[in-house]
Protein backbone atom coordinates (compact mmCIF):
# COMPACT_ATOMS: atom_id res chain seq x y z
CA UNK A 1 0.00 0.00 0.00
CA UNK A 2 1.45 3.37 -1.00
CA UNK A 3 2.39 5.86 1.69
CA UNK A 4 0.99 9.33 1.04
CA UNK A 5 2.79 12.62 1.47
CA UNK A 6 1.35 14.49 4.42
CA UNK A 7 1.53 18.28 4.28
CA UNK A 8 0.30 18.44 7.87
CA UNK A 9 3.53 16.86 9.19
CA UNK A 10 5.47 19.35 11.38
CA UNK A 11 8.53 20.80 9.64
CA UNK A 12 10.95 19.26 12.13
CA UNK A 13 9.70 15.81 11.10
CA UNK A 14 10.16 16.47 7.38
CA UNK A 15 13.28 15.37 5.49
CA UNK A 16 16.04 17.96 5.00
CA UNK A 17 15.02 20.49 2.35
CA UNK A 18 16.85 22.51 -0.25
CA UNK A 19 16.52 26.29 -0.24
CA UNK A 20 13.91 26.13 -3.01
CA UNK A 21 11.90 23.54 -1.11
CA UNK A 22 11.98 25.53 2.16
CA UNK A 23 10.62 28.71 0.60
CA UNK A 24 7.52 26.93 -0.70
CA UNK A 25 5.18 27.21 2.30
CA UNK A 26 2.13 25.55 0.71
CA UNK A 27 3.98 22.34 -0.10
CA UNK A 28 6.43 21.41 2.66
CA UNK A 29 9.04 19.06 1.26
CA UNK A 30 8.01 19.70 -2.35
CA UNK A 31 10.02 21.69 -4.87
CA UNK A 32 8.52 24.74 -6.55
CA UNK A 33 8.90 23.03 -9.90
CA UNK A 34 6.93 19.94 -8.85
CA UNK A 35 4.28 22.06 -7.10
CA UNK A 36 3.77 24.13 -10.22
CA UNK A 37 3.62 21.01 -12.37
CA UNK A 38 0.92 19.50 -10.19
CA UNK A 39 -1.18 22.70 -10.32
CA UNK A 40 -1.61 22.73 -14.05
CA UNK A 41 -2.26 20.59 -17.09
CA UNK A 42 -5.44 18.92 -15.92
CA UNK A 43 -8.56 18.53 -18.11
CA UNK A 44 -11.96 19.75 -17.01
CA UNK A 45 -13.86 16.61 -15.87
CA UNK A 46 -17.09 18.25 -14.74
CA UNK A 47 -20.09 16.02 -15.56
CA UNK A 48 -23.13 17.66 -17.16
CA UNK A 49 -26.76 16.67 -17.64
CA UNK A 50 -26.81 14.08 -14.85
CA UNK A 51 -30.11 12.32 -14.17
CA UNK A 52 -31.46 12.25 -10.60
CA UNK A 53 -30.82 9.04 -8.64
CA UNK A 54 -33.63 6.47 -8.74
CA UNK A 55 -34.93 7.27 -5.27
CA UNK A 56 -34.77 11.09 -5.52
CA UNK A 57 -38.56 11.45 -5.66
CA UNK A 58 -38.91 9.23 -2.59
CA UNK A 59 -36.19 10.96 -0.55
CA UNK A 60 -37.89 14.30 -1.26
CA UNK A 61 -41.17 12.91 0.11
CA UNK A 62 -39.36 11.64 3.21
CA UNK A 63 -37.83 15.07 3.84
CA UNK A 64 -41.24 16.68 3.43
CA UNK A 65 -42.73 14.35 6.05
CA UNK A 66 -39.80 15.08 8.38
CA UNK A 67 -40.32 18.81 7.89
CA UNK A 68 -44.01 18.52 8.76
CA UNK A 69 -43.21 16.58 11.93
CA UNK A 70 -40.80 19.18 13.38
CA UNK A 71 -41.99 22.65 12.28
CA UNK A 72 -39.76 25.54 13.32
CA UNK A 73 -36.76 23.37 14.24
CA UNK A 74 -33.42 23.23 12.47
CA UNK A 75 -32.80 19.54 11.68
CA UNK A 76 -29.26 18.20 11.29
CA UNK A 77 -28.60 14.69 9.98
CA UNK A 78 -24.92 13.71 9.45
CA UNK A 79 -23.60 10.87 7.30
CA UNK A 80 -20.66 10.23 9.60
CA UNK A 81 -16.90 10.22 9.22
CA UNK A 82 -14.24 7.69 8.40
CA UNK A 83 -13.18 5.49 11.31
CA UNK A 84 -9.62 4.32 11.79
CA UNK A 85 -9.07 0.59 11.47
CA UNK A 86 -5.35 0.60 12.22
CA UNK A 87 -2.79 3.39 12.18
CA UNK A 88 -3.39 5.20 8.85
CA UNK A 89 -5.99 2.88 7.31
CA UNK A 90 -9.74 3.28 7.66
CA UNK A 91 -12.73 0.98 7.67
CA UNK A 92 -14.84 1.07 4.51
CA UNK A 93 -17.29 3.92 4.96
CA UNK A 94 -21.01 3.26 5.37
CA UNK A 95 -23.22 6.33 5.66
CA UNK A 96 -25.62 6.55 8.57
CA UNK A 97 -28.97 5.00 7.79
CA UNK A 98 -30.88 8.18 8.63
CA UNK A 99 -28.77 10.28 6.27
CA UNK A 100 -28.93 7.81 3.39
CA UNK A 101 -32.68 7.37 3.89
CA UNK A 102 -33.30 11.10 3.56
CA UNK A 103 -30.81 11.93 0.78
CA UNK A 104 -29.74 8.83 -1.15
CA UNK A 105 -26.16 10.04 -0.71
CA UNK A 106 -23.47 7.84 0.85
CA UNK A 107 -20.35 10.01 1.08
CA UNK A 108 -18.40 10.58 4.28
CA UNK A 109 -18.62 13.94 6.05
CA UNK A 110 -21.94 14.76 4.40
CA UNK A 111 -24.62 16.52 6.44
CA UNK A 112 -28.26 17.18 5.62
CA UNK A 113 -29.65 20.37 7.15
CA UNK A 114 -33.29 21.41 7.08
CA UNK A 115 -33.55 25.12 7.83
CA UNK A 116 -36.94 26.29 9.15
CA UNK A 117 -38.76 28.88 7.06
CA UNK A 118 -41.01 30.22 9.78
CA UNK A 119 -43.61 28.31 11.75
CA UNK A 120 -43.99 25.66 9.05
CA UNK A 121 -41.80 24.34 6.29
CA UNK A 122 -38.06 24.00 5.73
CA UNK A 123 -35.48 24.51 3.02
CA UNK A 124 -33.12 21.57 2.66
CA UNK A 125 -29.41 21.74 1.86
CA UNK A 126 -26.84 18.99 1.72
CA UNK A 127 -23.35 19.86 2.88
CA UNK A 128 -20.58 17.89 1.18
CA UNK A 129 -16.87 17.93 0.54
CA UNK A 130 -16.32 19.63 -2.82
CA UNK A 131 -13.82 18.39 -5.41
CA UNK A 132 -10.23 18.32 -4.14
CA UNK A 133 -8.44 21.65 -4.56
CA UNK A 134 -5.70 21.45 -7.21
CA UNK A 135 -4.32 24.92 -6.49
CA UNK A 136 -3.21 24.16 -2.91
CA UNK A 137 -2.18 20.56 -3.65
CA UNK A 138 -4.87 18.93 -1.53
CA UNK A 139 -5.84 16.57 -4.35
CA UNK A 140 -2.47 14.79 -4.31
CA UNK A 141 -0.89 15.63 -0.92
CA UNK A 142 -3.80 14.82 1.36
CA UNK A 143 -4.46 11.19 2.24
CA UNK A 144 -8.09 11.81 1.32
CA UNK A 145 -7.27 13.72 -1.84
CA UNK A 146 -8.78 12.50 -5.08
CA UNK A 147 -5.53 11.09 -6.47
CA UNK A 148 -5.44 8.79 -3.44
CA UNK A 149 -9.05 7.77 -2.91
CA UNK A 150 -10.79 8.63 -6.17
CA UNK A 151 -12.88 11.37 -7.68
CA UNK A 152 -15.90 12.69 -5.83
CA UNK A 153 -18.80 14.63 -7.28
CA UNK A 154 -18.67 18.38 -7.47
CA UNK A 155 -21.33 20.28 -5.57
CA UNK A 156 -23.10 21.05 -8.85
CA UNK A 157 -23.09 17.37 -9.81
CA UNK A 158 -24.41 16.42 -6.38
CA UNK A 159 -27.29 18.86 -6.75
CA UNK A 160 -28.29 17.28 -10.06
CA UNK A 161 -28.11 13.75 -8.68
CA UNK A 162 -29.78 14.28 -5.31
CA UNK A 163 -32.20 17.10 -6.07
CA UNK A 164 -30.96 19.10 -3.08
CA UNK A 165 -28.95 22.36 -3.05
CA UNK A 166 -25.34 21.40 -2.18
CA UNK A 167 -22.90 23.49 -0.15
CA UNK A 168 -19.36 23.17 1.20
CA UNK A 169 -19.43 21.15 4.43
CA UNK A 170 -16.21 22.76 5.62
CA UNK A 171 -18.21 25.93 6.32
CA UNK A 172 -21.02 24.20 8.20
CA UNK A 173 -19.63 23.81 11.72
CA UNK A 174 -19.00 27.54 12.09
CA UNK A 175 -22.42 28.35 10.65
CA UNK A 176 -24.11 26.00 13.11
CA UNK A 177 -22.18 27.52 16.01
CA UNK A 178 -23.55 30.95 15.12
CA UNK A 179 -27.07 29.79 14.28
CA UNK A 180 -30.00 30.63 16.55
CA UNK A 181 -33.25 28.84 17.31
CA UNK A 182 -34.15 25.25 18.27
CA UNK A 183 -32.04 22.48 16.77
CA UNK A 184 -32.35 18.70 16.62
CA UNK A 185 -29.45 16.46 15.55
CA UNK A 186 -29.04 12.74 14.89
CA UNK A 187 -26.23 11.89 17.28
CA UNK A 188 -23.45 9.36 17.22
CA UNK A 189 -22.09 9.92 13.72
CA UNK A 190 -20.16 13.20 13.54
CA UNK A 191 -18.34 14.59 16.58
CA UNK A 192 -17.40 17.83 14.80
CA UNK A 193 -21.03 18.68 14.06
CA UNK A 194 -22.13 17.65 17.54
CA UNK A 195 -19.46 19.88 19.10
CA UNK A 196 -20.73 22.83 17.07
CA UNK A 197 -24.21 22.21 18.48
CA UNK A 198 -23.22 21.55 22.10
CA UNK A 199 -25.17 24.46 23.58
CA UNK A 200 -28.12 24.24 21.19
CA UNK A 201 -29.44 20.68 21.51
CA UNK A 202 -30.78 18.40 24.22
CA UNK A 203 -30.66 14.62 24.40
CA UNK A 204 -34.43 14.48 24.73
CA UNK A 205 -35.11 16.51 21.59
CA UNK A 206 -32.48 14.64 19.61
CA UNK A 207 -33.92 11.33 20.71
CA UNK A 208 -37.34 12.38 19.43
CA UNK A 209 -35.78 12.97 16.02
CA UNK A 210 -34.03 9.58 16.05
CA UNK A 211 -37.21 7.78 17.09
CA UNK A 212 -39.25 9.50 14.39
CA UNK A 213 -36.78 8.54 11.66
CA UNK A 214 -36.76 4.95 12.91
CA UNK A 215 -40.54 4.66 12.87
CA UNK A 216 -40.79 6.41 9.49
CA UNK A 217 -38.91 3.50 7.92
CA UNK A 218 -41.43 0.87 9.09
CA UNK A 219 -43.66 1.09 6.01
CA UNK A 220 -41.63 0.77 2.82
CA UNK A 221 -42.38 2.69 -0.37
CA UNK A 222 -42.25 1.03 -3.79
CA UNK A 223 -38.59 1.88 -4.31
CA UNK A 224 -37.65 0.26 -1.01
CA UNK A 225 -39.67 -2.87 -1.73
CA UNK A 226 -37.91 -3.19 -5.07
CA UNK A 227 -34.51 -2.83 -3.43
CA UNK A 228 -35.35 -5.43 -0.79
CA UNK A 229 -36.41 -7.86 -3.49
CA UNK A 230 -33.17 -7.14 -5.35
CA UNK A 231 -31.19 -7.83 -2.15
CA UNK A 232 -33.05 -11.09 -1.59
CA UNK A 233 -32.60 -12.25 -5.19
CA UNK A 234 -28.84 -11.72 -4.95
CA UNK A 235 -28.85 -13.52 -1.61
CA UNK A 236 -30.58 -16.53 -3.19
CA UNK A 237 -27.80 -16.67 -5.78
CA UNK A 238 -25.24 -16.40 -3.00
CA UNK A 239 -26.75 -19.42 -1.24
CA UNK A 240 -26.59 -21.35 -4.51
CA UNK A 241 -22.92 -20.38 -4.83
CA UNK A 242 -22.24 -21.83 -1.38
CA UNK A 243 -23.93 -25.16 -2.09
CA UNK A 244 -21.80 -25.58 -5.21
CA UNK A 245 -18.53 -25.29 -3.23
CA UNK A 246 -19.33 -27.26 -0.09
CA UNK A 247 -16.70 -29.81 -1.05
CA UNK A 248 -14.07 -27.08 -1.05
CA UNK A 249 -15.36 -25.80 2.29
CA UNK A 250 -14.90 -29.30 3.72
CA UNK A 251 -11.27 -29.14 2.65
CA UNK A 252 -10.74 -25.74 4.29
CA UNK A 253 -13.18 -24.20 6.81
CA UNK A 254 -16.33 -22.14 7.31
CA UNK A 255 -14.36 -19.19 5.92
CA UNK A 256 -14.58 -20.66 2.43
CA UNK A 257 -18.35 -20.35 2.76
CA UNK A 258 -18.06 -16.81 4.09
CA UNK A 259 -15.76 -15.78 1.24
CA UNK A 260 -17.95 -17.41 -1.38
CA UNK A 261 -21.05 -15.54 -0.25
CA UNK A 262 -19.09 -12.29 0.13
CA UNK A 263 -18.02 -12.50 -3.51
CA UNK A 264 -21.67 -12.49 -4.61
CA UNK A 265 -22.42 -9.57 -2.27
CA UNK A 266 -19.60 -7.47 -3.67
CA UNK A 267 -20.26 -8.33 -7.31
CA UNK A 268 -24.00 -7.62 -7.20
CA UNK A 269 -24.31 -5.24 -4.27
CA UNK A 270 -22.47 -2.93 -1.92
CA UNK A 271 -21.48 -5.44 0.74
CA UNK A 272 -22.99 -7.99 3.08
CA UNK A 273 -25.69 -6.42 5.23
CA UNK A 274 -24.16 -7.92 8.39
CA UNK A 275 -21.44 -10.38 9.32
CA UNK A 276 -22.31 -13.67 7.65
CA UNK A 277 -23.04 -16.55 10.03
CA UNK A 278 -21.51 -19.68 8.46
CA UNK A 279 -22.02 -22.06 11.35
CA UNK A 280 -21.24 -25.73 10.77
CA UNK A 281 -21.87 -28.54 13.24
CA UNK A 282 -22.32 -27.40 16.86
CA UNK A 283 -21.46 -23.81 15.91
CA UNK A 284 -25.04 -23.60 14.63
CA UNK A 285 -26.11 -23.45 18.29
CA UNK A 286 -24.28 -20.12 18.70
CA UNK A 287 -26.78 -17.55 17.49
CA UNK A 288 -24.30 -15.01 16.13
CA UNK A 289 -21.38 -17.23 15.16
CA UNK A 290 -19.29 -14.93 12.94
CA UNK A 291 -15.79 -16.25 13.64
CA UNK A 292 -16.38 -18.72 10.81
CA UNK A 293 -13.14 -20.59 11.49
CA UNK A 294 -14.52 -24.06 12.21
CA UNK A 295 -14.48 -27.30 10.29
CA UNK A 296 -17.15 -28.21 7.74
CA UNK A 297 -17.81 -31.95 7.96
CA UNK A 298 -19.92 -34.36 5.96
CA UNK A 299 -22.80 -35.53 8.13
CA UNK A 300 -23.09 -32.20 9.96
CA UNK A 301 -25.49 -29.33 9.30
CA UNK A 302 -24.49 -25.91 8.02
CA UNK A 303 -26.55 -22.99 9.32
CA UNK A 304 -26.01 -20.17 6.84
CA UNK A 305 -27.48 -16.81 7.87
CA UNK A 306 -26.47 -14.14 5.36
CA UNK A 307 -27.74 -11.23 3.31
CA UNK A 308 -26.59 -9.09 0.40
CA UNK A 309 -26.79 -5.31 0.86
CA UNK A 310 -27.72 -3.43 -2.31
CA UNK A 311 -25.90 -0.35 -3.57
CA UNK A 312 -28.70 1.71 -2.02
CA UNK A 313 -28.04 0.01 1.38
CA UNK A 314 -31.12 -2.23 1.68
CA UNK A 315 -30.29 -5.68 3.02
CA UNK A 316 -31.72 -9.16 2.88
CA UNK A 317 -31.58 -11.48 5.90
CA UNK A 318 -32.08 -15.15 5.06
CA UNK A 319 -31.20 -18.40 6.83
CA UNK A 320 -31.15 -21.98 5.65
CA UNK A 321 -29.84 -24.99 7.56
CA UNK A 322 -28.33 -27.41 5.06
CA UNK A 323 -26.93 -30.93 5.32
CA UNK A 324 -23.30 -30.63 4.26
CA UNK A 325 -23.44 -33.94 2.37
CA UNK A 326 -26.86 -33.17 0.87
CA UNK A 327 -28.98 -35.53 3.02
CA UNK A 328 -30.44 -35.01 6.48
CA UNK A 329 -30.04 -37.74 9.07
CA UNK A 330 -33.23 -38.92 10.77
CA UNK A 331 -32.72 -36.76 13.86
CA UNK A 332 -31.67 -33.73 11.79
CA UNK A 333 -34.77 -34.10 9.65
CA UNK A 334 -36.99 -34.45 12.72
CA UNK A 335 -35.70 -31.18 14.17
CA UNK A 336 -35.63 -29.39 10.82
CA UNK A 337 -39.21 -30.38 9.99
CA UNK A 338 -40.36 -29.11 13.40
CA UNK A 339 -38.76 -25.73 12.75
CA UNK A 340 -40.29 -25.62 9.27
CA UNK A 341 -43.76 -26.32 10.72
CA UNK A 342 -43.17 -23.55 13.26
CA UNK A 343 -42.14 -21.13 10.51
CA UNK A 344 -45.20 -22.00 8.43
CA UNK A 345 -47.41 -21.08 11.39
CA UNK A 346 -45.51 -17.82 11.86
CA UNK A 347 -45.71 -16.79 8.21
CA UNK A 348 -49.45 -17.53 8.15
CA UNK A 349 -49.90 -15.05 11.01
CA UNK A 350 -48.31 -12.18 9.06
CA UNK A 351 -51.10 -10.05 7.60
CA UNK A 352 -52.42 -6.49 7.82
CA UNK A 353 -54.22 -5.79 11.07
CA UNK A 354 -52.43 -8.56 12.96
CA UNK A 355 -50.37 -7.70 16.01
CA UNK A 356 -46.62 -7.73 15.46
CA UNK A 357 -46.24 -10.34 18.20
CA UNK A 358 -48.74 -12.75 16.59
CA UNK A 359 -46.27 -14.48 14.31
CA UNK A 360 -43.86 -15.01 17.20
CA UNK A 361 -46.59 -16.49 19.37
CA UNK A 362 -47.75 -18.80 16.57
CA UNK A 363 -44.24 -20.07 15.92
CA UNK A 364 -43.43 -20.56 19.59
CA UNK A 365 -46.65 -22.51 20.14
CA UNK A 366 -45.61 -25.08 17.53
CA UNK A 367 -42.11 -25.42 18.97
CA UNK A 368 -43.51 -25.86 22.48
CA UNK A 369 -45.83 -28.59 21.20
CA UNK A 370 -42.87 -30.42 19.64
CA UNK A 371 -40.74 -30.18 22.78
CA UNK A 372 -43.59 -31.60 24.87
CA UNK A 373 -44.28 -34.36 22.34
CA UNK A 374 -40.60 -35.34 22.34
CA UNK A 375 -40.61 -35.61 26.11
CA UNK A 376 -38.15 -32.77 26.63
CA UNK A 377 -40.70 -30.65 28.52
CA UNK A 378 -43.63 -31.57 30.72
CA UNK A 379 -46.94 -30.25 29.40
CA UNK A 380 -49.47 -28.94 29.00
CA UNK A 381 -48.24 -26.62 26.23
CA UNK A 382 -50.01 -23.60 27.75
CA UNK A 383 -48.01 -24.09 30.96
CA UNK A 384 -44.77 -24.30 29.00
CA UNK A 385 -45.53 -21.08 27.13
CA UNK A 386 -46.68 -19.24 30.25
CA UNK A 387 -43.41 -20.05 32.01
CA UNK A 388 -41.31 -19.63 28.86
CA UNK A 389 -39.71 -23.05 29.34
CA UNK A 390 -39.28 -23.60 25.60
CA UNK A 391 -36.83 -20.73 25.50
CA UNK A 392 -33.99 -22.97 26.72
CA UNK A 393 -33.92 -24.30 23.15
CA UNK A 394 -35.63 -21.55 21.10
CA UNK A 395 -33.62 -18.69 22.63
CA UNK A 396 -34.56 -15.69 20.48
CA UNK A 397 -37.51 -13.75 19.12
CA UNK A 398 -39.01 -15.05 15.91
CA UNK A 399 -38.33 -12.01 13.75
CA UNK A 400 -37.70 -8.30 13.32
CA UNK A 401 -38.25 -5.44 10.91
CA UNK A 402 -35.98 -5.39 7.86
CA UNK A 403 -34.79 -2.57 5.64
CA UNK A 404 -31.67 -0.39 5.48
CA UNK A 405 -30.61 -1.89 8.80
CA UNK A 406 -30.80 -5.64 9.18
CA UNK A 407 -32.60 -4.97 12.49
CA UNK A 408 -34.49 -2.00 11.10
CA UNK A 409 -36.53 0.54 13.06
CA UNK A 410 -34.63 -0.39 16.23
CA UNK A 411 -35.17 3.00 17.90
CA UNK A 412 -38.96 2.88 17.44
CA UNK A 413 -41.18 3.07 20.50
CA UNK A 414 -42.43 -0.24 21.88
CA UNK A 415 -46.03 0.72 21.18
CA UNK A 416 -45.19 1.46 17.54
CA UNK A 417 -43.15 -1.69 16.97
CA UNK A 418 -43.36 -4.89 19.04
CA UNK A 419 -46.71 -3.87 20.53
CA UNK A 420 -47.89 -2.41 17.25
CA UNK A 421 -50.02 -3.60 14.34
CA UNK A 422 -48.80 -4.82 10.96
CA UNK A 423 -49.53 -2.66 7.91
CA UNK A 424 -49.09 -3.22 4.16
CA UNK A 425 -45.56 -2.25 3.17
CA UNK A 426 -43.88 -3.50 6.32
CA UNK A 427 -41.14 -6.06 5.78
CA UNK A 428 -40.02 -8.44 8.50
CA UNK A 429 -38.21 -11.71 9.05
CA UNK A 430 -39.82 -14.91 10.31
CA UNK A 431 -37.02 -17.06 11.72
CA UNK A 432 -37.83 -19.68 14.37
CA UNK A 433 -35.09 -22.03 15.52
CA UNK A 434 -34.23 -24.91 17.81
CA UNK A 435 -30.75 -25.14 19.33
CA UNK A 436 -29.52 -28.08 21.37
CA UNK A 437 -26.15 -27.17 22.82
CA UNK A 438 -23.37 -29.75 22.65
CA UNK A 439 -23.08 -29.76 26.46
CA UNK A 440 -26.83 -29.86 27.24
CA UNK A 441 -27.34 -32.88 29.51
CA UNK A 442 -31.11 -32.36 29.66
CA UNK A 443 -31.64 -33.75 26.15
CA UNK A 444 -30.77 -37.14 24.63
CA UNK A 445 -27.25 -37.33 23.22
CA UNK A 446 -28.49 -37.56 19.62
CA UNK A 447 -29.93 -34.03 19.89
CA UNK A 448 -26.75 -32.41 21.19
CA UNK A 449 -24.86 -30.11 18.85
CA UNK A 450 -27.76 -29.70 16.41
CA UNK A 451 -28.97 -26.19 15.66
CA UNK A 452 -31.62 -25.37 13.05
CA UNK A 453 -32.98 -22.01 11.94
CA UNK A 454 -35.09 -21.20 8.87
CA UNK A 455 -35.52 -17.52 8.03
CA UNK A 456 -37.39 -15.74 5.27
CA UNK A 457 -38.08 -12.08 4.44
CA UNK A 458 -41.82 -11.44 4.45
CA UNK A 459 -43.59 -8.39 3.00
CA UNK A 460 -46.98 -7.48 4.42
CA UNK A 461 -49.41 -6.98 1.52
CA UNK A 462 -52.97 -5.67 1.30
CA UNK A 463 -54.40 -9.20 1.44
CA UNK A 464 -51.79 -11.10 3.45
CA UNK A 465 -48.09 -11.46 2.79
CA UNK A 466 -45.48 -12.25 0.17
CA UNK A 467 -42.35 -14.27 0.82
CA UNK A 468 -39.59 -12.29 -0.88
CA UNK A 469 -37.16 -15.18 -0.41
CA UNK A 470 -39.42 -17.89 -1.82
CA UNK A 471 -36.73 -18.56 -4.42
CA UNK A 472 -34.97 -20.74 -1.84
CA UNK A 473 -36.53 -24.11 -0.92
CA UNK A 474 -37.72 -24.56 2.65
CA UNK A 475 -38.96 -28.12 3.24
CA UNK A 476 -36.34 -30.77 3.99
CA UNK A 477 -37.25 -32.75 0.86
CA UNK A 478 -37.06 -29.64 -1.34
CA UNK A 479 -33.70 -28.65 0.17
CA UNK A 480 -32.21 -32.05 -0.58
CA UNK A 481 -33.47 -32.02 -4.19
CA UNK A 482 -32.20 -28.45 -4.68
CA UNK A 483 -28.75 -29.32 -3.34
CA UNK A 484 -28.57 -32.43 -5.53
CA UNK A 485 -29.31 -30.33 -8.64
CA UNK A 486 -26.69 -27.73 -7.78
CA UNK A 487 -24.01 -30.26 -6.90
CA UNK A 488 -24.97 -32.22 -9.90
Amino acid sequence: MADELTPETPEEEQPKKTHKQRKNGLYPGVSDELAESMRTGWADTELHGLEPIAQAEHTAARRAALSARFPGDRLVVPAGRLKTRSNDTEYPFRASTEYAYLTGDQTENGVLVLEPTGEAGHTAAIYLLPRSNRENGEFWLSGQGELWVGRRHSLTEAEQLLGIPAKDVRELAEALTEAEGPVRCVRGHDSVIESALTDKVTKERDEELRVYLSEARAVKDEFEIGELQKAVDSTVRGFEDVVKVLDKAEATSERYIEGTFFLRARVEGNDVGYGSICAAGPHACTLHWVRNDGDVRSGDLLLLDAGVETHSLYTADVTRTLPVNGTYTDIQRKIYDAVYESQEAGIAAVKPGAKFRDFHDASQHVLAEKLVAWGLLEGPVERVLELGLQRRWTLHGTGHMLGMDVHDCAAARTEAYVDGTLEPGMCLTVEPGLYFQADDLTVPEEYRGIGVRIEDDILVTEDGNRNLSAGLPRTSVEVEAWMARLKG
